[in-house]
């Protein structure tokens, strides 16, 4: 009578969802801070993102727009 795995969110870490975006993991970060993307902090202080949420922001992106766009 143990939890099931289907229970429980899956946890990604910066450099998984870096990977995805094909950004760098502190870019990852940098969206964390800024309220882009939510994260949960392990008992050691670590950010782990819901994967759910971060497919959801994935889908939302248009291919090649991972380039920072900051012209001023």
């Amino acid at each position: 009578m143990g939890t099931r795995k289907s229970d429980a969110e899956a946890l990604l870490t910066p450099a998984e969802v870096a990977a995805m975006f094909r950004v760098d993991p502190k870019t990852v970060t940098r969206w964390a801070k800024a309220g882009k993307l939510s994260s949960i902090r392990t008992l050691g202080g670590h950010r782990r993102y819901l994967e759910s949420e971060v497919r959801a922001l994935l889908e939302g992106v248009p291919h090649g727009a991972n380039e920072d766009e900051s012209s001023a």
